[in-house]
């Protein structure tokens, strides 16, 4: 029979577990970030902070070492393990979190869209949501590497050390570390995969994600600076996602908008770079 007498259908013989076929897509791009030399250095540089925020909390739990070089025990004030110190070590791993996003998070997409590469992907037993989640499940895993992972290890050695019934007396730590940090990298890598999907430069990308963030953040002051009002942070999701983290880890908040307003905005951010997503994951483009 000629070739083009032949019908085409759907295959229809054994395929793997539905989770077996998922895993595949996270695997590879895992296995492609961790190829990337740029990236790879950025994660040891991300390293430097919870390495000497370890070494805080040891001079922390030993005032006997300040002492002994002159210095009076209110010297290990900056060093405690408070809420303070942990908000900070949260503050300084969200920076990181973003320029690894920036920098891992559009190669993760970029390419399959701008060398139309889509319609081989869906053409398998693939579904858009499960591309879009696999993408992201590999990007959250780097970015959980060098944000609250550490921050938990962070709160098991101060608990080691401390002692006396500290992690009883701070259980909320770690929980609180892995929530606050894992609802910005919620924000940070979808912020990443929808500016991939939709420049489909990974350079362009890169750059449309630090300047969502930075130029949010200057625009918020302007609003704050011509209203003479504390709401125009809500235009910056850094500044409500670290709303967020003040009542978990026990800290007096700053003035402006409450938790409630700053999760409702995260949540909106989160729905439209999801529809951003919906939208662009697509293997035919209808052009009028």
């Amino acid at each position: 029979m000629a070739v083009y007498r032949r019908g085409y259908e759907r295959y229809r013989g054994p395929l793997r577990g539905r989770w077996a076929r998922f895993a595949v897509l996270p695997r590879y791009t895992w296995s492609r970030l961790l190829g990337n030399r740029p990236v790879v250095l950025l994660a040891a540089l991300s390293m430097v902070w919870p390495l000497v925020s370890a070494a805080g909390l040891y001079v922390g739990n030993h005032i006997e070492l300040l002492e002994g070089l002159g210095f009076g025990s209110e010297s290990a004030d900056f060093v405690r393990g408070d809420g303070r110190f942990f908000l900070v070590f949260m503050r300084v791993q969200a920076v990181f979190a973003v320029f690894m996003a920036a920098l891992a998070g559009p190669g993760c997409i970029a390419p399959d869209v701008s060398n139309n590469a889509l319609e081989l992907y869906f053409s398998r037993p693939i579904s858009r949501a499960e591309y879009a989640a696999g993408r992201f499940a590999a990007l959250f895993g780097l970015l959980s590497v060098i944000t609250w992972v550490p921050g938990v290890i962070l709160v098991a050695v101060q608990a080691a050390m401390a002692g006396n019934g500290w992690a009883a007396d701070h259980w909320r730590f770690a929980p609180a570390l892995a929530a606050g940090l894992g609802l910005w990298i919620l924000v940070v890598a979808l912020v990443a995969l929808a500016s991939g999907a939709y420049v489909r430069m990974k350079v362009l990308a890169g750059g449309l994600v630090l300047g969502f963030f930075f130029i949010l953040g200057g625009a918020s002051g302007m609003i704050n600076a011509v209203f003479r009002s504390q709401w125009g942070h809500l235009a910056n999701p850094s500044w409500a996602a670290r709303r967020l983290w003040h009542p978990l880890l026990g800290v007096d908040p700053p003035a402006g908008p409450g938790p409630a307003a700053c999760a409702a905005v995260l949540a909106a951010l989160v729905l439209l770079l999801a529809l951003v997503l919906e939208r662009r994951l697509r293997p035919v483009e209808v052009v009028r």
